[in-house]
């Protein structure tokens, strides 16, 4: 192996005890919380240090271990993914392997500091990218949820005006539901096993922190005040189901007023300046001629 081929490799095993050294650190920094807060609270007003500015630039998911992945995974709605423990050594598999072979491939055709620069740009892709899309993932799952959320609402207060307990409607909406929403259903079924353990309340505030959506509150509240003052809720149903359809239906307006703004920036970079260019060109041409 060559000089620059060892320097590549000396600069991957350096960054990797970096990102070991910050991933202890951080590890460290959990365990005594109350004592670095106090700390820092102190020294609020001193300047950042490296690693501090460290601590914030390199992504949680060096940190993160497999009850965290299977957090991220179930907040994705993911439920029943049964090897959550290799997303870790897969991913810094993939990282290592992959900037061994961009070192061996990129030897002979660039210069050392690009070939150094493309390490640190696959190290970054691999270290951000899984976790943004598993973050996607799960603002995805809770936009689908809140959208279906109105219809759900509208089929519980069904199910209550008939004569159906809430935990009762919930069970059957779960089964017959899988055939219109699985997703939606699935996470029916979910709470619906939580609150035969924990009982019902602590299943809605479970579902709350799952979902932390305005109209997912707005529900949980709904059904604890019915459970805590046996209130009548068919008509309180009815009513939340409309409002969240209004909201829902202002937010898409809001969306569409904003698309005239936001159409203008094309309009000047592609419309625009090509007209102001084509105009002034064969002047500016002339004048630089002496014609």
């Amino acid at each position: 192996m060559s000089f620059d081929s060892s320097a590549a490799a000396m600069c991957l095993v350096l960054f990797g005890f970096v990102l070991l050294f910050v991933s202890l650190r951080r590890e460290k920094k959990t365990k005594y919380l109350n004592k670095y807060l106090i700390k820092k609270g102190k020294d609020q007003n001193h300047p950042e240090k490296l690693l501090d500015w460290l601590d914030t630039v390199i992504p949680n998911s060096l940190t993160k271990n497999q009850a965290e992945v299977t957090q991220k995974l179930n907040d994705a709605g993911v439920y029943s993914f049964k090897y959550a423990y290799l997303y870790l050594p897969l991913k810094f598999a993939v990282l290592f392997i992959g900037g061994v072979v961009i070192a061996m491939a990129t030897h002979a055709t660039l210069e050392l500091t690009i070939r150094i620069a493309v390490i640190a740009f696959w190290i970054i892709v691999i270290l951000i990218v899984p976790d943004a899309v598993m973050d996607a993932r799960v603002k995805k799952y809770r936009s689908d949820m809140t959208r279906q959320l109105p219809y759900l609402i509208d089929l519980l207060a069904v199910c209550v005006q008939t004569g159906m307990t809430i935990e009762s409607s919930m069970g059957y909406l779960a089964k017959e539901m899988k055939g219109f929403d699985a997703k939606l259903a699935r996470l029916l079924e979910r709470t619906n096993e939580r609150a035969h353990i924990v009982g019902l309340d602590k299943a809605l505030d479970e579902l709350y922190v799952h979902i932390p959506t305005s109209e997912m509150r707005s529900f949980v509240m709904t059904l604890k005040q019915s459970l805590q003052y046996g209130s009548s809720i068919y008509s309180t149903l009815t009513t939340l189901s409309a409002d969240i359809r209004k909201v829902t239906m202002l937010n898409i307006e809001e969306k569409i007023g904003q698309l005239a703004a936001k159409m203008s920036i094309p309009l000047i970079l592609f419309i625009m300046v090509p007209i102001v260019i084509l105009i002034a060109a064969p002047g500016v041409m002339r004048m630089m001629s002496g014609g």
